[in-house]
């Protein structure tokens, strides 16, 4: 092991290991980095404006942000949605149509509070169609989500005896592209947010629509944490390749000793 070209071969080894380790190291960044938190500031109240734009989707770093959007509510989009769960109880939610301010022509979905009993729903759905026809100017305050997928017409659940303030089968996602579709006060030179606000506060008759702030622990990305740990067994094994290379050579040295040695003869 002493000899200088087993040296200069040591060298050699752990110059390789150190490459290999430091790919690991990357790895593992790798890991953590992928796995951070894209928005840590969603309970900080924005202006929409600031977090989104219209005839957008809603990106990884928008959705769940708490945002404030002034406007008025359009009396012909009031509606109710089935099947929504409310911390895991099933019932209805009463949903409107919200003109921004600015942009002009700009409109909004809004899911402003839950029920579970179906005739509530519609009732104080039908009350503030009727109290929004002088379109009061207010401030929403909520949590802007992303758009759900809409349903086929073949997969609606049918709810007996359940109609929605539109006419037709009621419908059970908070889909924009499907409430544009519905909204009669909208017509195709209007702009609409991609997601919905889910509003702080709920009107009478409703209760306030369960949006916790999201969880923001760290999910590490375990294959790259697998990439880690093969690039130590390979710099694991540059060096005990090396070690192989002496041992076998020493052995194999030896072995020529003893064949070159003058036999011993027992008197």
């Amino acid at each position: 092991m002493r000899r200088p070209r087993w040296i200069a071969t040591l060298v050699l080894a752990l110059a390789v290991a150190a490459g290999f380790a430091a790919l690991g190291q990357w790895q593992l960044e790798r890991a953590v980095s992928t796995g951070t938190v894209v928005n840590d500031q969603t309970e900080q109240v924005r202006p929409l404006a600031e977090v989104a734009q219209p005839q957008s989707p809603v990106i990884e770093t928008q959705a769940a942000q708490r945002v404030t959007v002034p406007g008025h509510f359009v009396a012909s989009g009031y509606d109710v949605l089935g099947d929504r769960l409310n911390d895991g109880a099933g019932g209805f939610w009463v949903i409107g149509q919200f003109a921004v301010d600015s942009p002009a022509d700009t409109y909004l979905a809004v899911a402003l509070g839950w029920t579970a009993d179906a005739d509530s729903a519609l009732s104080v759905a039908r009350a503030l169609a009727a109290d929004a026809g002088g379109s009061v100017s207010e401030t929403l305050v909520g949590r802007y989500l992303p758009t759900e997928a809409p349903v086929l017409s073949d997969d609606q659940k049918p709810l007996v005896g359940v109609e929605s303030l539109s006419g037709g089968a009621l419908q059970t996602t908070m889909s924009v592209s499907s409430l544009i579709n519905r909204w009669t006060e909208f017509d195709q030179a209007a702009d609409v947010y991609g997601g919905y606000v889910v509003t702080d506060a709920s009107p009478a008759g409703l209760e306030t629509i369960s949006s916790p702030e999201p969880q923001r622990s760290v999910e590490l990305n375990w294959l790259n944490i697998f990439y880690a740990a093969e690039w130590v067994v390979f710099a694991g094994f540059a060096i005990y390749l090396w070690y192989r290379l002496v041992r076998d050579t020493w052995e194999r040295e030896q072995e020529e000793a003893a064949d070159n040695a003058p036999d011993a003869r027992v008197g």
